[in-house]
Parts: structure tokens; sequence; C-alpha cells
């Protein structure tokens, strides 16, 4: 006689997915479930939240990478076990991370084929640590100079501009160094050389120089720094040197601007970092960190280890990571080759200047951002009276787009900008779309019967279509006070949150 077995409600093997209890059970937020969750449900239901996040490659908010080809990704894929640290146990992936290295150092012109030498850096997660261990390098060397002079070294500063990404300011309170910033003005919004030097003192540290502003994508003038700081340190006696955060522009001036003086063919350029996952081509987790020579990174920062199985010297900020971002860096290095990356950034450049016609055509805007520079559009708009940057924005979020809008640093705070950056992905076919949404945007706006601001535009607001504004930015608003507009408790309560 033949067995049978009852199967129970809750056996998943029997129902598909969305028959099972477990779409409509509450799902686990702060606590770890008692049981377990069978697989296919598992990838189901964050699959299906994570439905409602943004396409990566509208989000033109991001310098990051959003696509890379198949052969990569498989690459990615078959490395993800793979720690990076081990690298007694994983040998040749070391050796690619030294490879990439060399090959950026040559990138930007690092003297060390003259002493037939390696190239002296290494792989981090991305230019914050990149940064962090460079201004580490900077503050140590420092200190051990003033020690040997017999000098107070417990006043470290370094000089930059006030539109540095925000890395900066971490580093400086991380490791408490001073950071003395070069207020930005209206029309100029990067740092100024001549005012950077004159902040320059004896506890300098160095000056952060940067390749592409986070807020317009300008070049800072790395050559007239570097002029300008020779003359000082000659006449003082000082030997104060420049980084050169090149995060953005690292992988845009080599091959658009060769003739641009910015690395290390600038005596006082020490170090360098740049982002592997911006227009390095690799996806978010892979940045680097290049000194001038194996003099400019004291060695007493530099650990070396022999758990692992042989001595292995290590200078991060972190210890394990993942081989993956490495591997794809060499990969998109030997793919590319000089050649692919120029035809890369090229098309980036085309498809901004079409994007910057496109919105100068409309007469709406001010465009902010310069032709040579990271591939990025930045403008604001020329009348704000009716609506401004923040609910052109929002608006914009309705046809996919995610398009940033913020405000310039401290002096010039009150100028509010959009930004879009170009990326590898993003086709003229796609900026003569987002033109023409941007365009039917602003007719939307247009028709608003009240002058409308964003929640950021200010104080006391209330929202004009049937909700309290917390500052969500989903709905348009008038700057008018609760006692001029005679509004009932209900109608300040979205519909859809009454009838819940």
């Amino acid at each position: 006689m033949g067995l049978s077995k009852t199967f129970s409600a809750s056996d998943v093997s029997v129902h598909s997915t969305f028959a099972s209890r477990y779409i409509r059970d509450k799902p686990a937020k702060y606590k770890m479930p008692e049981n377990s969750t069978p697989k296919e449900v598992a990838y189901q239901v964050i699959s299906d939240e994570l439905m409602l996040d943004g396409k990566p490659r509208l989000n033109l908010a991001s310098f990051v990478t959003t696509w890379m080809e198949p052969e990569c990704d498989k690459l990615i894929m078959d490395s993800m076990n793979k720690n990076y640290v081990d690298m007694d146990e994983y040998p040749v992936t070391t050796e690619l991370q030294n490879r990439c290295v060399n090959m950026i150092a040559d990138l930007f012109n690092a003297p060390h084929k003259e002493s037939d030498e390696a190239a002296t850096g290494t792989g981090t997660v991305g230019s914050s640590e990149a940064i962090m261990l460079a201004g580490l390098a900077f503050k140590r060397k420092w200190q051990n100079k003033r020690k040997a002079e017999g000098k107070p070294y417990d006043r470290p500063n370094i000089v930059t501009g006030a539109n540095v990404q925000v890395c900066w300011e971490k580093f400086a309170r991380y490791f408490e160094v001073e950071l003395k910033e070069v207020k930005v003005t209206e029309d100029y919004y990067v740092m100024d050389p001549v005012k950077a030097v004159e902040l320059v003192d004896e506890n300098t540290i160095c000056v952060a120089a940067i390749l592409g502003s986070t807020y317009n994508g300008e070049f800072e003038d790395v050559k007239l720094l570097n002029d300008l700081l020779l003359e000082k340190n000659k006449q003082t006696g000082w030997d104060t040197p420049i980084h050169v955060d090149a995060a953005s522009g690292g992988f845009i001036a080599p091959f658009l601007y060769p003739e641009l003086e910015w690395d290390f063919r600038l005596p006082l350029v020490k170090s360098i970092n740049v982002s592997g996952h911006k227009y390095g081509l690799v996806y978010a987790g892979v940045g680097w960190i290049i000194w001038r020579s194996k003099e400019d990174l004291p060695e007493d920062l530099i650990f070396h280890i022999n758990y692992l199985g042989a001595d292995q010297p290590t200078f991060t900020l972190n210890f394990s990571k993942g081989s993956s971002q490495i591997i794809a860096q060499y990969y998109q290095l030997i793919r590319q080759g000089f050649e692919g990356y120029r035809n890369i950034m090229e098309n980036c450049h085309n498809n901004a200047m079409v994007l910057k016609a496109g919105l100068e055509k409309t007469e709406r805007f001010k465009i902010l951002s310069k032709d040579i520079g990271v591939p990025v559009v930045a403008f604001s708009l020329k009348d704000r009276s009716h609506y401004d940057e923040y609910m052109v924005s929002e608006h914009l979020r309705r046809f996919g787009w995610i398009v940033p809008a913020y405000s310039m640093p401290e002096d010039a705070k009150h100028v509010a900008l959009l930004r879009v950056v170009i990326r590898e992905d993003f086709s003229r076919t796609l900026a003569e779309r987002l033109v023409l949404d941007i365009t039917h945007v602003l007719k939307e706006l247009d028709k608003l019967p009240l002058p409308s601001v964003s929640p950021n535009g200010g104080d006391d607001q209330v929202c004009i279509n049937g909700g309290i504004c917390n500052g969500n930015m989903n709905t348009l608003v008038a700057k008018k006070k609760f006692s001029d507009i005679d509004l009932k408790e209900e109608d300040c309560i979205p519909k859809l949150a009454k009838s819940a």
C-alpha cells in the first residue's frame, strides 16, 4: 500500500511564493525571526521591496559607475569569496593590485620609472579611505620633521577649499587636524590658489587641491597653486606639499586634457587619490592612493603581519575586503586601454555638451559648470520667484530621473543648483530625453497658481495640496504662516492617511 503525506499549510514546496503565508506575514524589521524562511520567499520579499528603489542608471546624482560589461560582471561574481587581505593565499590577486597601482601611477606621471622601482600606492575601498591614508602620511611626516627640529608638533592644519567633499572634514575631525578652508564666492566656486597659499603657515601639513569639484565638476588650478607654493616655500624655508584629490577627475584629465599639468609633473604634488568606482569605470567599492615616491610614505605607518602565512605589509584603515573590485579595475585597464578610456571620456564630454546646449536653449537656466572639467552639467534657475531648483528636482522624479538640487558652500549658500553627472552609460538619447522632460516640468510649474518653493526654501510653510509639510519634498508649499490661512485639521491630513 502506498504511503500518503499530509502537507502543512506552511509547506512552501507545494505553493507558489505568493500563495504562501510569508507574503501576508509582517516582515522582520527590528528582531531576527524565530524560524527560517524558504530561500525563494526570502529572495522574493527582498526583491519586491527593492523595486521601490530608484533605477541606478537614472541616478544622475552619483558619480559612481552603474554599468559594466557582462564579462566583468562574471569576474566579479567568480571572486566574491576572495578576501583580498589574504595575500599569501591569493598571490595572483595581489599581483593584479600591484599592476593597477603601477598603471595608474604611470598615468599620473609618477617618477618611479626613473629609479627603476615599483610605484608606491595601494587599493582602498574608495577615495575617502585613500584621503585618510594620504592625510595620515602628511601628518606623520610633518610631525617627524618638527620633532627632529625640536619644534611643537601638536597643532597641524590642512588648507582646502570650502568646496571639498565631506571626507576631508572627516579626516580633520577624526585625526585632530585643523581644517583651514578657502571660502568660495559667487561665480568662483572652487579654491582660489592665491588665498590658499596665504593661509599656509609652518603648521600646514599640506594643501589639498580638487581635480573635479563635487559641486560643479570644475578643476582647480593645481599648476598655479604649485608655482605660488614653491615661491612661498623658498621665502620661508618651509616645504609645504600638495595633495591632489582626483577622485572624479583622475580618470578624465589624462585622456581629455593630457597637456594640463596637475599631477606628479608638478614637484610639490606628493600624493594623488582617484576613485576607481567613478570614471575608473568599476562598480562601487574601489579607490586608489598613489605616492610620488616611497619616501613620501613614512615607514612607521606601514604594518607587517605574518599570521596569514607570510610577511605582508599593510597600510589601510580596514583589514578584510573583497577582491572583486580590484580584479574589475584590472579588467577595465587592460580591456579599455588608453584608447578605450579616451573614447568613453570623449563620449561623456560630448553628451554633457548636448545637455548643456539643450538647457541653454530654454533660456531658463544659468550654467555653473565649466566645459573643461568632469563631464558634469550644473545649472540654476535664472528666475526663482515662482519656484526653485528643489521643486524642479522633485518633479523630475515622476519621470524616473534622480537629479539632485542643493546649495553651494558657505559664503555662496544662497546659490542653489541642479547637477547632472554624465557617466559612461548616459547616451545622447538620454541627454535629449532629459532636456524634454525638464522643459515639460518647467511648463507644469509655470502653471502653478501661487509662488511655490520646496520645503528647503524656508520656515513656516504649509502645503497647498492637502498635507502638512515636514521636509519630505513630496508636496508643493507656499511660504505662508498658519495664521494667514484658514486650515482645518482634516484638510491637512492626506486622504490616504485618514482612511487608514
